[in-house]
């Protein structure tokens, strides 16, 4: 699934592209992909029409484009799923294709989805916490690439939380925008094991796990997010290149590029995890 960097590699393609446009009309392919909008395809495609996308947004993995026009919808949100992709000129792969949206330019706004777990969702913007956000994303928790992360919450948040590390970082009402890829990389710069348990840890260890995690991705943003397959593409149908960068992600068997001890992995909430056993060494509560 997309995490933080691919898709903010994707709204800033959306933000270059797009603003200022208009949505002149929209075909909806595949009810799946709007099964999320109370009233369906009808009420999407009416939603839609006549409206100008005046900006684009992100919170943790979910992103959205802000609209201004006569029906009232504020935002379009997008979820990308498992293999969504929002693609910008010619369609490309139309047996994937689930909504089109043609604009003002004419020129083609594609959503594709391959596992049709994505969507669209046209809704209303609510203020929490000083910010503007979609209805259906205002319980996302803010990401630590967010100028306003406050990490010293955070952190007590996860102190009072008996849980495993790895499991909290995943949690997005706690931090938003860690997903699989980038909680195994965050844990091995930190040297901790997935399994430690987050109310046994320091603040300090805590906060260099967030630091971490923020540092890699925003390295992995820098080169255009982490692309296994061609499932993940920015708007122009480009891969990202931070795959060859990884250290532990998906590197079970392979020397730890820290200690020499190979990499191991383990099954972790139907997903697996990643982790040098002597470098990550798993701390048992006293």
């Amino acid at each position: 699934m997309p995490e933080l960097p691919e898709v903010e590699v994707v709204r800033r393609g959306l933000h270059h592209h797009l603003v200022g446009k208009t949505i002149v009309s929209t075909s909806v392919r595949h009810d799946r992909a709007v099964r999320r909008q109370p009233g369906g395809a009808p009420e999407l495609t009416g939603l839609l029409a006549g409206q100008q996308i005046s900006g684009t947004g992100r919170r943790g993995k979910y992103l959205w484009l802000t609209l201004e026009g006569p029906t009232g919808a504020q935002a379009l949100v997008v979820h990308l799923g498992m293999s969504g992709q929002m693609l910008i000129g010619p369609i490309s792969r139309p047996q994937h294709l689930r909504i089109a949206a043609t604009l003002d330019d004419g020129s083609v706004l594609s959503f594709v989805d391959q596992r049709t777990f994505g969507g669209w969702m046209a809704t209303d913007v609510v203020t929490v916490d000083g910010s503007e956000l979609p209805e259906p994303v205002a319980h996302i928790a803010r990401d630590p690439l967010d100028e306003r992360f406050d990490m010293a919450a955070v952190v007590t948040r996860l102190r009072g939380k008996h849980t495993e590390i790895k499991r909290a970082l995943l949690d997005q009402t706690l931090v938003s925008g860690v997903g699989n890829i980038y909680a195994d990389e965050a844990l091995w710069q930190a040297r901790v094991h997935g399994r430690r348990l987050s109310d046994g840890m320091s603040r300090a260890k805590l906060t260099e796990v967030l630091d971490s995690a923020a540092g890699v991705m925003r390295l992995a943003l820098e080169q255009g997010g982490t692309s296994f397959d061609d499932l993940y593409v920015n708007v122009n149908g480009e891969s990202g290149y931070f795959e060859r960068s990884l250290e532990a992600y998906g590197r079970e068997g392979e020397p730890c590029r820290r200690c020499g001890r190979a990499m191991r992995r383990e099954a972790f909430m139907n997903r697996s995890s990643y982790f040098c056993p002597s470098c990550q060494r798993l701390v048992e509560p006293r």
